[in-house]
């Protein structure tokens, strides 16, 4: 039996909303939020350890009955600080890498990532997309895309809501902040319809096994890596293999106030 481990790479500092981790909505934090939502998933048997940076991500995740770990403050990335997690964890198979300011993550989301790579043993990576439908997101670069090939399961699980935690899965060519693919003879608001999806959302939602974590941690940055900047060029240079579970609309983050806002108003 495959055994799961989720990890949430928790950060205190932060640019655009001060220490947003730690921010309150009806009494509890963001962190606290996210951490409940990502212990409803499956494959949470293990439960959930959050890898803090600082003493008081360590206090606020005791102060809820969570499991933490203390990771160097000059961690690259959270897959950096998921990898020191890992190396403290012998005989966990997969570790699921949860970002830490989705509060409103879907624990399906979370099963279908972490299945899809357990069920796939020649599989490097496993990550998740969604269709992108709003066209504003085709030129957005904080929406980043992911290039796939089109298996005819794509077209089968997007015609029935895909998700939900099924084994549907693509194969990954590229990841961009541009759109891409490009569309040399139209317009690509005019493929936001089709079935299966050309464009698709890339969701920070990373399953990963021991092994290729030692390998990310000591591999230096990739070209592309540097100047998308996006780790999971790395892979994708280094010739790995990565599966893409088709999973259902992306979560709102919490990266701005207004997002705080927005969150906070949600929950009233």
């Amino acid at each position: 039996m495959t055994r799961f481990q989720i990890v949430l790479p928790a950060r205190l500092a932060s640019s655009r909303l001060s220490e947003k981790l730690l921010q309150r909505v009806n009494g509890k934090t963001v962190l606290q939020y996210t951490y409940e939502s990502a212990s409803r998933a499956k494959v949470a048997q293990q439960g959930v350890i959050v890898a803090v940076d600082h003493p008081r991500l360590a206090d606020e995740v005791e102060s809820f009955g969570g499991r933490w770990v203390m990771t160097p403050a000059d961690c690259a990335s959270g897959t950096d600080r998921v990898a020191h997690v890992a190396a403290q964890l012998p005989g966990v198979d997969v570790l699921v890498n949860v970002q830490s300011d989705e509060p409103e993550i879907d624990p399906d989301s979370i099963d279908a990532v972490a299945m899809t790579l357990s069920d796939d043993s020649e599989a490097d990576l496993g990550t998740a997309a969604t269709p992108i439908i709003d066209p504003a997101a085709l030129t957005d670069p904080g929406i980043v895309k992911v290039v796939m090939g089109q298996p005819a399961e794509l077209a089968a699980a997007q015609g029935s809501g895909a998700g939900q935690s099924s084994a549907v899965k693509g194969r990954a060519v590229y990841f961009s902040r541009a759109c891409v693919p490009f569309d040399r003879d139209g317009d690509p608001v005019d493929r936001l319809q089709q079935v299966p999806a050309t464009y698709w959302h890339h969701l920070g939602l990373y399953a990963y096994r021991p092994d290729f974590l030692r390998w990310f941690a000591s591999a230096p940055q990739s070209y592309l890596e540097r100047v998308e900047k996006l780790e999971q060029l790395r892979a994708i240079e280094a010739g790995k293999k990565v599966v893409v579970a088709v999973v259902g609309p992306a979560a709102s983050g919490i990266d701005t106030p207004a997002d705080l806002a927005a969150f906070r108003a949600r929950q009233a």
